[in-house]
Formats: structure tokens, sequence, C-alpha cells
């Protein structure tokens, strides 16, 4: 059973409709990546998950147990805000410690002089300076328990943050983009520290990000929000390769797929140069769709002899590859590939080239966005056929 789950979850803000029934569930030691443009409803999402937002409709169930209505104190959720949240009058180990405190001093016991002649008060608070400390220890910011966050990294101050969510032990973790605020390198280096924390306590952890590497790179599945909806809930690999709908294709990749409009013919074929494919399930169709082909399975010949023509209108150098830019001559669009250094050396502004498309890498859309099965139909007799 999953540990999560969300049905249905609605949220509108003035008329204007933020979540339009969001489902997902979440299994046990889970990493899902909540990815999408801002304004789609990630952060909304978590927030509601975790009380501080409450939905118009929808359940929400932690365990088996329904908790739409429990209050955000009592949901044993804990979340990673994007700027931190530490109070900055309070060390790392007394930020570290206030959710244990909350949890298990009383109103009274929690007052800075009656609070030390009550009975087991002292008991309890060393308890909770001990699972700080090894809370701390196990993240390897012990040596700045004393600090506040004005005299910590951002770096610091984002493990003090992990520590404050972990040390209560809880049943989901949420995360706002916690990695934003750092630096390239460092959150490179944050990503992989996440994960481990995330492995090592075994719950099910839900994080929003807009940077699609953090995503595919840490998760285990991928969801992808546009508009308030859901569009896809995938593995990294699967929700890349064998995307459900243009705009999760759109999204997903660096540079961008290629999006071309053609045309279906009556017998539901698509001919797209010397590609040509045949659209499962559609048995005539005389109409316009969307053909998508990632840059790396774009293929570019020195020769401008191909069925697809080009000319190379710029190219951009990024070490290991080189992202190639041009416009085809027939239908006048954009395209662009991904190719080796090597191979770009040969290729310079305003040079033809021919363009060809790996074929089963081909993806057909309809204009509405949904994707269209389909399969690869006699390249090589098309390509024969054109060079005949």
């Amino acid at each position: 059973m999953s540990i999560l789950s969300l049905h249905n979850i609605t949220k509108s803000f003035g008329g204007n409709a933020i979540l339009k029934g969001v489902s997902l569930e979440a299994d046990e030691g889970e990493f899902i990546a909540l990815v999408g443009p801002s304004g789609c409803g990630k952060s909304t999402l978590l927030r509601i998950v975790a009380g501080l937002d409450h939905a118009d409709g929808g359940e929400i169930v932690i365990g088996g147990g329904e908790i739409s209505s429990v209050a955000a104190a009592d949901r044993n959720v804990a979340m990673v805000f994007q700027s931190y949240a530490l109070y900055p009058h309070l060390t790392a180990g007394q930020n570290i410690a206030v959710p244990l405190a909350m949890r298990r001093l009383t109103v009274a016991q929690r007052l800075p002089f009656i609070g030390n002649l009550l009975p087991g008060q002292r008991q309890i608070r060393a308890d909770i300076q001990r699972q700080v400390k090894e809370m701390a220890a196990s993240l390897k910011i012990d040596h700045l328990l004393d600090r506040k966050p004005g005299q910590m990294s951002g770096g610091q101050r984002q493990r003090v943050a992990l520590a404050r969510a972990m040390v209560r032990h809880p049943s989901v973790f949420l995360m706002d983009e916690p990695l934003s605020n750092l630096d390239a390198n460092l959150r490179v280096h944050a990503r992989g520290e996440i994960v481990e924390l995330h492995r090592r306590a075994g719950v099910p952890t839900l994080y929003v990000t807009h940077d699609q590497s953090e995503a595919l790179s840490m998760a285990d599945r991928v969801a992808v929000m546009i508009g308030g909806t859901l569009l896809q809930l995938a593995s990294p690999q699967e929700i890349y390769d064998d995307p459900a709908h243009i705009e999760v294709a759109r999204f997903l990749g660096q540079p961008r797929i290629n999006v071309m409009e053609t045309r279906m013919d009556a017998s539901g074929t698509v001919r797209f140069g010397a590609l040509t494919l045949a659209a499962d399930g559609v048995s005539s169709s005389e109409t316009p769709v969307l053909i998508g082909v990632r840059p790396e399975f774009v293929r570019l010949g020195a020769r401008a002899d191909g069925i697809l023509r080009a000319r190379i209108e710029r190219t951009e150098f990024l070490g290991s590859e080189v992202i190639v830019h041009a416009r085809l001559d027939a239908i006048g669009e954009a395209i662009v590939a991904k190719v080796g250094p090597a191979e770009a050396a040969t290729l310079v502004a305003g040079m033809p080239v021919s363009v060809d498309i790996e074929p089963d890498r081909a993806m057909l859309f309809a204009v509405t966005g949904e994707r269209l099965r389909a399969k690869t139909v006699n390249v090589a007799s098309v390509r024969e056929k054109a060079r005949g």
C-alpha cells in the first residue's frame, strides 16, 4: 500500500484554478520530483500536503489515514522551504531542536524560567540535545551547532534545514526548491547529499523544482505539471524517451525538442523527409499533426543532397557537445541538432546540409498535444527512391 496518496486535489484562488484534480501515490522510500514551469501549482500542492494551505476538494492519505482536515502540526510531515526558514535569533542547534521541543515539551515546560522547575523537563531537554547532536554529526554540521544562520554559508544553512526536518523522523518529506539559493557547483554536490539522506530516512519524498536536471538525476519518478494538471508521472528515462504529451516533451530536455507541424494522409500515414510513420489505431485521417525529435537524434550531412535540406545558422560550443541551429529550406522552420565537437568542426554558418532523423526516435502528437503511437514504415525504400 502507498504511504502517501493524493486523490483529485483541487485548489482555486479568486476564481483562478491552480490545481485541477491532481492525483498521485508515493510508496515507502520513493523520491518523486514535481517539475513544471512557474505558476503550474507545484508549491501549492506541497503546501496543501503540509497543511499550510487547504484544498478546495480531494483527499490526502498518509499511512492509510485520511488527513485532509488534520492540523499541520499533527500530520507528522516535514517540509524544507526554499528560503530554509531558519530562526535568525537561534543557533543551528536550537533551530534543529525546535520540532522536537514543540512535540515533546508542554507549553509550560517551554517557558524560559518556570519550565526549568517542572518535573521531567531537564531529562526531556537532555534527550532532545542528544538527538540534535546525533543528527548534526550524521550531516557533518556538528561544528556549526553554536552558530546562528547569519554566520553560515548557504550550503551550511541548507544542511541545518535538512537536519531540522529529519530529526523528527517524519512520515513524509516535502522539499520546495531547497537548492535554488546555492551556486551551480554547490547545487550539484548537494543533490547527492539529499538523495543519500532520503535513502537513509526511507520515507517518501516530494521534491519541487523547476530544474529538470535536478528532477531527472535525483528522482525515482518524475511528475510533470503544466497549468495545474499532472500530465505524466513516470521514471526519468520513460518520461524523457516516451512523453505522453507534447508539453511534457517540450519541458524536458536541453535544448528543447524539435517540434514541426506536418499532415497525416487519408491512410493515417505521416511522411517527413525520408521518414514515414504509420499512426497506430488510425485508419484514415487527413489532419495536421506534430512530429517531435530530440536534438541528439537529428543527423546532419555535409552535402545537401537528402530529402530534407537545411542551412546552418549558428553553432554553440559547450565543451563535450555542440548545439547546431539550422533552418529547413522546404518549410522554413528551425531545427536543432546536438553533435560532437569533431563533427561540428566542419559545420559553419551559411553552409547547406542534409538533415536526417533517426526513425525509431521520432514521435507523433496530435495538435491538441496528446501522444499518437506510431511505427516506422519503409525508411530505407523511401530514401532510395529519393536518391534514384
